[in-house]
């Protein structure tokens, strides 16, 4: 699933910038179980094939099992898919087909979804469970929980790195911190068996801080003392 979110659209990056990482249009790569509604891993960067690469070794690098796997269109994710996994996936593309383009009163609104096609490319994909709509509501998730997702504001990151770590904490209180209904008030981690509880938000500061926190010198050599 792809959300765009630009720093600034490509078309008014000045010259001297255009063509540099972190100018221009940046993209969220998620992916998200249908299952247990975890969020597995993300990626901010650009739509090209080379952040498609490293969002899908990534999620690869996650998973311990053969998984079944659905994405949008882009192109992108066929070579990434198969460069990743190999055969060892069960993987499919939702084909979303839309109307025209909204009137001029109306341009700031998607255009209409009027159907969808489910192709398979590889393995053997249930065509039940050819999907992207809980990606989908988690898009809307993301663009509710951080101001910097609003739409048509200057509430967006100004630089990439600050967005990639506004990212990063909302993924970690979205998949260890907050208790979902529909898993019986348990958090996605809880759900994917990766926690045994529901953190606090103090608990995601440590990690934070440990992160920070430069490794200690080590100390002069003690001889073990061999009795």
């Amino acid at each position: 699933m792809l959300l765009k979110r630009t720093s600034a659209r490509t078309k008014n990056v000045p010259d001297q910038y255009r063509g540099q990482p972190g100018y221009g249009d940046v993209w969220t790569w998620v992916a998200l179980c249908a299952d247990t509604k975890l969020v597995a891993c993300w990626h901010v960067g650009s739509r090209n094939a080379a952040s498609a690469n490293a969002f899908m070794e990534d999620l690869a690098s996650h998973l311990a099992h053969r998984v079944q796997l659905t994405t949008d269109e882009h192109k992108a994710y066929l070579e990434a898919v198969e460069g990743a996994f190999g055969a060892d996936i069960d993987y499919a593309m939702l084909v979303k087909l839309y109307g025209p383009e909204p009137e001029s009163e109306e341009r700031y609104s998607p255009p209409k979804c009027i159907g969808a096609e489910r192709h398979v490319i590889m393995g053997q994909p249930d065509k039940g469970h050819i999907s992207t709509s809980y990606v989908e509501r988690q898009n809307l998730t993301m663009r509710m929980s951080m101001r910097r997702f609003t739409r048509l504001t200057n509430a967006f990151s100004k630089k990439l790195q600050n967005l990639q770590h506004a990212v990063s904490l909302h993924f970690m209180h979205y998949d260890f911190a907050r208790p979902h209904q529909t898993l019986g008030g348990k958090t996605p981690a809880m759900a994917a068996g990766v926690s045994d509880h529901v953190w606090t938000v103090a608990e995601i500061v440590v990690l934070v801080e440990a992160e920070d926190r430069p490794a200690a010198e080590r100390g002069p050599y003690k001889k073990r003392n061999s009795n």
